[in-house]
């Protein structure tokens, strides 16, 4: 068994200076990144994002952590899909296992963390989007404060708390267009890239056409490229225009 949350907090806060209240602020993967700054000292924290409140920002951050641990040669898999969900659990173990490798390759010398984050606050958002939990907040403590008022009970809770609804929607909507657009960049990205491999291989059968013969290296990642999950299917007005453009 590792260490309680209360002591992973604890160490957390007391090593970095920061303010984290939960286990669950490690999803943002900022704290993360430092730790490993801390044994290795050369993770770029300029590039790390302490204010991050988007999964998008979050990816970016353990992006950074996975280039860390390539370059390090740790065997040990990120589980990023989960951490960015910030549940406790999975981040919970997840901190538990970076206590330890702390603990043995941790070098013992001082490590002055405000100064290696480039000034960046020392306090993380609380878990995930959270403006739009603490307007919710709001809307539900205006109304019971506002049903004393006599005669007017009836109008001022409905005026403040649509008030605070009407903001709080505006900011998740705000918030999910953020992490959409987000994602949508780095699904082009990806698929851009995926693309240009697959021109430079039809190029190369093209220049040698033995190469669709042979089962080696190209064939294989040819098989990758077009390899489908088990009850995909490409939807019914591209299936027409698919061919050879689109074979993703």
């Amino acid at each position: 068994m590792g260490e309680s949350r209360q002591e992973l907090v604890a160490w957390l806060n007391n090593l970095l200076q920061l303010n984290v209240t939960k286990v669950e602020q490690c999803g943002t993967g900022a704290a993360l990144c430092q730790v490993f700054d801390s044994i290795f000292y050369d993770v770029p924290m300029s590039r790390v994002k302490f204010n991050a409140n988007t999964e998008y920002a979050y990816l970016q951050n353990f992006k950074i952590l996975q280039n860390v641990f390539t370059k390090h040669h740790i065997d040990k898999l990120i589980p990023i899909e989960s951490l960015v969900k910030c549940k406790m659990q999975d981040n919970l173990e997840f901190l538990q296992w970076s206590k330890r490798y702390w603990d043995q390759y941790f070098p013992g010398t001082d490590y002055d963390p405000i100064s290696r984050r480039k000034g960046q606050g020392g306090s993380i958002p609380a878990t995930g989007p959270t403006p739009r939990a603490s307007a919710s907040t709001s809307a539900r403590r205006a109304a019971p404060a506002a049903s004393n008022t006599g005669a007017s009970r009836t109008r001022t809770p409905l005026g403040a708390g649509g008030g605070a609804a009407s903001a709080a929607l505006k900011e998740e909507n705000n918030i999910l267009k953020e992490t959409v657009n987000g994602l949508e960049r780095e699904r082009d990205f990806y698929f851009s890239k995926l693309r240009d491999i697959e021109l430079l291989i039809q190029q190369s059968i093209e220049a040698d056409p033995e190469l669709e013969k042979d089962e080696g290296l190209l064939k294989q990642i040819q098989t990758i490229l077009y390899s489908t999950e088990e009850g995909f299917e490409i939807p019914a007005e591209t299936e027409g225009e698919a061919g050879e453009e689109e074979t993703f």
